[in-house]
């Protein structure tokens, strides 16, 4: 009996033993794990140190780097910055990650001539939903994507567009008229927004949402869910983790809002793909009013006859969805608010205006290019508040500046739109609201570089056409109806998120001067 207990105890002895001999070793294990990880990462800021060493730059805090600035002196850091470190200097977004921020047009010039691939660190919490399209591929397929959709942004193609534009940016306008006067301050980007992706919707997928009017169209809440989600991770440093954000309800919010936009993109792909199996049906939409960017991805073929993938029409579909509303939408909110805080020029602007529309209410593809001082003021207006205030790369191999220095491979490159725009030496006054800057004679000197809205070189945005087209629109029909004034007790802030935004919303008042009938 007692040789039984004892037996017992010791086996029960040992089991304890093996346990806490393999928590121990686990536990050692964690460690080795943990002080590798921090070697591997201290290791990795010695050579980013090493890497950008010979560009100077402002003292970053041991733990947070530059992210201390907050986000609405973000841009306004980079900038001054930039007087003091011309061309370049290094930034660090906490300890271990750092990017060489380009701030003049001779550095934007080799950044943008290079082949290298864009920085995805804020792309990749995207690609969930837009799918792996023009806006993230890069390399071969990257090429094969953009020479097959490159027709798709054709004049001949976009000539139609002007007119659907114009009947979506009347339908806002026509709300504004109704519910809004001159004593009423308005927050006119939720509406331009709303316009936009209406507009987009009836050139991608020839879809009348109605979403303007009626807000219960499930996959404009889709769209709208996934934007919202995505500015928020960028903000929220937690939700830069995938895993935290899977986690998280927010994370819940976005897999589900993407299982919606993919369902609706899908459904309408296959039942396009069902029409044009039938040739009269076929025909009727090749001669139809205007060919849609979901026809031009389906009767798209590369040089060997093949077509693309239900996969990646997709994900073309949904990144020209996302690509553009949300910067087009930035682009026409900060003009409308320039118009309003210059009244010289908004005045100017009105008289080209009503003299090509001569009463119409509607801009046709011919009256674009007639908008000549309206065109100088938009673009001065995307000098001052680019919708993509900045992009970046990641270089593959060493590149190479025009002052000699360099960064190795696998170094990030940001490039300061905001900044380039504003730089004293290229813009004389800066700060100073000209459109002037843009005419032909102005112009004629200017570096190349020096006025990059839409980026530039081989990864220029494929459809910045497009966009100055909905841009002029929206600005012609909106100053041929409404006097604008801006809301002094609100200023809006900037922030760069995906796009430029304001903090507060960008508030004017109304007052409409004129009802044109057609």
């Amino acid at each position: 009996m007692l040789t039984s207990v004892a037996e017992s105890a010791a086996r029960l002895t040992g089991s304890v033993m093996d346990s806490v001999s393999g928590l121990q070793l686990l536990g050692l294990l964690c460690i080795v794990y943990i002080v590798f990880s921090a070697a591997k990462l201290f290791y990795r800021r010695r050579e980013q140190i090493n890497a950008l060493a010979d560009f100077p730059g402002p003292k970053p805090h041991w733990l947070y780097g530059h992210a201390v600035e907050k986000e609405e002196n973000l841009l306004n850091f980079i900038y001054e910055t930039s007087k003091q470190y011309r061309y370049a200097c290094p930034l660090w977004s906490g300890p271990f990650m750092s990017s060489l921020f380009t701030t003049h047009p001779e550095y934007a010039k080799v950044v943008f001539g290079s082949s290298e691939p864009k920085d995805n660190v804020v792309y990749q919490w995207i690609v969930p939903w837009i799918g792996k399209g023009l806006l993230v591929l890069s390399g071969q397929k990257w090429f094969q994507h953009r020479r097959m959709l490159t027709p798709a942004f054709h004049y001949d193609v976009l000539k139609p567009y002007v007119r659907v534009v114009a009947d979506s940016v009347n339908i806002m306008l026509d709300k504004w008229e109704k519910h809004f006067t001159m004593n009423e301050s308005l927050d006119i980007y939720p509406d331009v927004s709303l316009m936009s992706l209406d507009s987009i919707m009836k050139c991608a997928f020839s879809c009348n949402s109605n979403c303007q009017i009626k807000s219960d169209n499930p996959y404009i809440k889709a769209v709208y869910a996934l934007t919202a989600l995505t500015r928020f991770r960028v903000r929220c440093f937690p939700y830069h983790n995938s895993l935290i954000f899977h986690l998280s309800p927010h994370g819940f919010k976005f897999r589900k809002a993407c299982s919606l936009a993919h369902a609706h993109t899908g459904k309408v792909i296959q039942q396009r793909k069902e029409i044009l199996k039938d040739e009269k049906e076929l025909e009727k939409i090749q001669q139809k009013r205007y060919l849609d960017f979901l026809d031009i991805l389906l009767f798209a073929r590369d040089e060997d006859g093949k077509g693309l993938s239900d996969k990646d029409i997709c994900a073309e579909v949904d990144t020209f969805m996302f690509e553009g509303h949300d910067t087009t939408s930035s682009g026409i909110s900060w003009i409308l608010y320039c118009m309003a805080m210059y009244p010289e020029h908004q005045t100017k602007c009105r008289e080209e205006i009503q003299e090509i529309l001569a009463g119409r209410n509607t801009l046709e593809w011919s009256d674009l290019s007639k908008l000549t001082y309206t065109t100088m003021v938009i673009k001065e207006c995307l000098r001052l508040y680019p919708p993509v205030p900045g992009v970046g790369r990641v270089t593959t191999k060493r590149m190479t500046f025009p002052d000699g220095r360099s960064v190795p491979a696998g170094s990030r490159i940001g490039v300061s739109i905001y900044s380039i725009h504003r730089q004293p030496d290229i813009w004389e006054d800066p700060e100073v609201f000209d459109p002037l800057r843009f005419s032909p004679e102005r112009s004629a000197n200017r570096h190349s570089y020096a006025f990059i809205p839409f980026a530039a070189g081989g990864r220029n945005c494929i459809g910045q056409q497009f966009a100055m087209n909905e841009m002029k629109v929206a600005t012609a029909l909106t100053l041929a109806r409404f006097e604008l004034a801006p809301d002094l007790a609100k200023p809006p802030i900037k922030i760069p998120q995906l796009v430029l935004r304001s903090k507060n919303g960008i508030h004017l008042k109304l007052k409409v001067i004129n009802t044109v009938k057609a």
